[in-house]
C-alpha cells in the first residue's frame, strides 16, 4: 500500500479515533475540573487559538513549497526555503512571547470581569503554559509539514495517533490522582515537546533534510506570504466560527456558561467530522476534472453524488440526535452541567447541525473552488460574515447568554452559504437547482417517516443508558430501512452492499 493510501487510512482512524475518545473523555475531565474549571480551560485554550494564528499559515505553505522543490529536484532550493521559514518562525515565536506577556501582565485580569480571584490566577497560569507551547509549537510544526512535503505520512500521523491515545490514558491517571486543568496543559507541553523532538530527529535522519540560507531575499519572502495569505484569512473564518464566542462570553458571563458553550461546540464538531472525511478525499477528483475542463453539468453530477451520500448520513445523525440528543447530554455531562446546562448545550449543537449541514452536503464545491484557483471571494466573504456574525450574537448574548451568541453566528452561517450557492450557479456553472431537487429526490420521503417513527419509538418506557441505546438501535435499524428501500439510489445501494458485503466477510474470517 502508499504511502498515500496508508495516510488517507490514518487520517480517517484519527479522525474516529478522536471524535470517539472526545465523547468517552469529555464527561470524565469535566466531572474532575467541574464546570467553572472547564470553562476556564476552554476558553483560554480559545485565546491561545487566536494568537496562534500568527504563524500566518506557514505550516500549510510549507507543505507546498518542499513538494514544489522536490519535484523541481532543487535541493539548494528547498534549503534556502526551510532556512528561511525557520528564521521567520523564530522571529514570530518571540512575537507570540511578547504579546503573551502583555496578556498576562495587562488583559486577562482586567477583561475576565465574570471570574473571581482563584479563577484569574488559573485562568493566568494556564496561559502562561499554554504561551511557552505556542512558542515552541509553531515552528515544531514545521517538522510535520516537511513530512506531508516529502510524502511521507505514515510516520506524522501514526505518531500522532499514539500521541492521542497516550494522552489520553495520561489524562485519566493525572485526573484520577487529583489533578487539575493546570496538570493538563503541562501534560500536553511535555507531550508536545517529546514530538516535536521526535519528528525532528526523523526528518533529519530519515528524510535527510537540510537547512541552509544560499540567498536571503526579501522578494523571497513576500512569495511565501503571498502564497499562505488565503490560508491565514481561512483561520481567520474558523476563529470566528468557533471560538470568538469564548472571548465574547468570557467577558459578560460566568465560567459555567463558557463550559455550556463548548460542549455545543464540541458536539456540532463531532457532526461535521464524518461527512468532512467523505468529502476531502475528492479535492483530487475536483482537480482533475477542473483540468480536464469539464462542464458545470458534469461538475454538478460529481457533486450530487457526493452531496447525496453526505446528506444520508448527516440526516441520520441530524435526526437522531434530535430525536434523542438531550437524553443523551443528560447521560453524558447531565451531572456537571445540570438539566438546564445539559438542554442548553443540546440547544447550541442543533443549532451547529441546522446551519452546519448544507456547506457539509455541498463540500465537494469547496473542492471544485480550490481547483480553480477560486477562493478568494469566499474566503472574503466568510470573514466578513463571520464577523458581522459575531457582533450580532455579542449583543444577543447579553439576554440570552450562549444561545444568544450561537444564533448571532449561525445567522451569518446561513447567510453565508445561500450567497455562494449564487456564485456556484453563476460563476462555476453549478446547476444548483438541481442539485437540490436531486438531493432531496426520494431521501426527503425516507428521513420524513423516519422521523416520525423515531418520535414514536421515544416513548419506550425507562430511563439511562440502556433505555438510550434501545432506542439509538431501534432508530437505526428503522432509518436504514426506510432509507435503503425509499430513500437510496441504484449506485448508493450498490455501495451500501459493497461495504456491508466487506464488513460481513471480515467478521466470518
Amino acid at each position: 500500500m502508499s504511502q498515500l493510501k496508508k495516510g488517507a487510512f490514518l487520517n480517517y482512524a484519527t479522525i474516529i479515533l478522536t471524535n470517539v475518545v472526545g465523547i468517552l473523555l469529555t464527561p470524565f475531565i469535566l466531572s474532575h475540573l467541574g464546570s467553572s474549571e472547564y470553562g476556564i480551560y476552554l476558553t483560554i485554550g480559545a485565546l491561545i487559538g487566536t494568537i496562534s494564528l500568527l504563524d500566518f499559515g506557514l505550516n500549510s505553505t510549507i507543505v507546498r513549497f518542499v513538494a514544489k522543490y522536490r519535484a523541481e529536484k532543487d535541493r539548494k532550493g528547498e534549503e534556502n526555503f526551510l532556512a528561511t521559514t525557520m528564521l521567520l518562525f523564530f522571529i514570530i515565536s518571540l512575537a507570540v512571547v511578547a504579546i503573551g506577556l502583555i496578556f498576562y501582565f495587562f488583559f486577562i485580569d482586567s477583561y475576565f470581569t465574570k471570574m473571581n480571584l482563584e479563577e484569574i490566577k488559573i485562568a493566568k497560569t494556564i496561559f502562561g503554559i499554554l504561551i511557552f507551547n505556542l512558542a515552541i509549537s509553531m515552528p515544531g510544526a514545521a517538522f510535520t509539514g516537511i513530512c506531508y512535503g516529502y510524502e511521507s505520512f505514515v510516520f506524522p500521523k501514526t505518531l500522532n495517533i499514539v500521541r492521542y491515545i497516550t494522552r489520553s490514558l495520561t489524562v485519566v491517571a493525572v485526573l484520577t490522582l487529583g489533578g487539575k486543568a493546570i496538570a493538563l496543559v503541562i501534560l500536553d507541553t511535555v507531550f508536545n515537546v517529546v514530538i516535536i523532538i521526535i519528528t525532528l530527529t526523523f526528518v533529519f535522519k530519515k528524510l535527510q533534510v537540510r537547512f541552509k540560507i544560499h540567498q536571503f531575499s526579501i522578494k523571497f519572502v513576500k512569495e511565501i506570504f503571498s502564497y499562505s495569505t488565503w490560508i491565514f484569512v481561512f483561520a481567520l473564518v474558523g476563529l470566528f466560527q468557533w471560538q470568538a464566542g469564548h472571548w465574547v462570553l468570557g467577558r459578560i458571563s460566568a465560567p459555567e456558561v463558557l463550559t455550556i458553550y463548548g460542549i455545543g461546540i464540541a458536539l456540532g464538531s463531532y457532526y461535521g467530522a464524518f461527512s468532512t472525511a467523505i468529502s476531502s478525499v475528492f479535492l483530487p477528483r475536483a482537480t482533475q476534472m477542473s483540468v480536464a475542463n469539464a462542464t458545470g453539468e458534469e461538475l454538478t453530477d460529481m457533486m450530487i453524488k457526493i452531496g447525496r451520500l453526505s446528506f444520508i448520513i448527516l440526516m441520520f445523525i441530524f435526526s437522531a440526535f434530535f430525536l434523542y440528543g438531550l437524553q443523551f447530554v443528560n447521560l453524558w455531562v447531565g451531572k456537571t452541567l445540570g438539566e438546564q446546562g445539559s438542554h442548553e448545550a443540546w440547544v447550541i449543537a442543533v443549532m451547529i447541525m441546522v446551519a452546519y449541514t448544507l456547506p457539509l452536503v455541498q463540500g465537494f464545491g469547496n473542492s471544485i473552488l480550490e481547483a480553480k484557483a477560486k477562493l478568494a471571494f469566499k474566503a472574503i466573504l466568510y470573514l466578513s460574515f463571520m464577523i458581522l456574525g459575531t457582533i450580532f450574537g455579542a449583543f444577543l448574548a447579553i439576554d440570552y447568554g450562549a444561545i444568544g451568541m450561537m444564533a448571532g453566528s449561525i445567522t451569518a452561517w446561513i447567510i453565508v452559504q445561500n450567497v455562494m450557492n449564487f456564485y456556484y450557479h453563476k460563476k462555476i456553472d453549478l446547476n444548483i437547482w438541481r442539485f437540490f431537487k436531486e438531493l432531496l429526490s426520494k431521501t426527503s420521503i425516507a428521513i420524513v417517516i423516519a422521523f416520525v417513527l423515531g418520535y414514536f419509538i421515544n416513548y419506550i418506557p425507562g430511563q439511562g443508558w440502556l433505555n438510550f441505546i434501545s432506542k439509538a438501535v431501534c432508530y437505526t435499524l428503522v432509518f436504514s430501512i426506510l432509507m435503503y428501500h425509499i430513500g437510496m439510489i441504484s449506485f448508493e445501494k450498490e455501495l451500501f452492499k459493497k461495504a456491508t458485503t466487506g464488513i460481513l466477510k471480515k467478521i466470518k474470517k
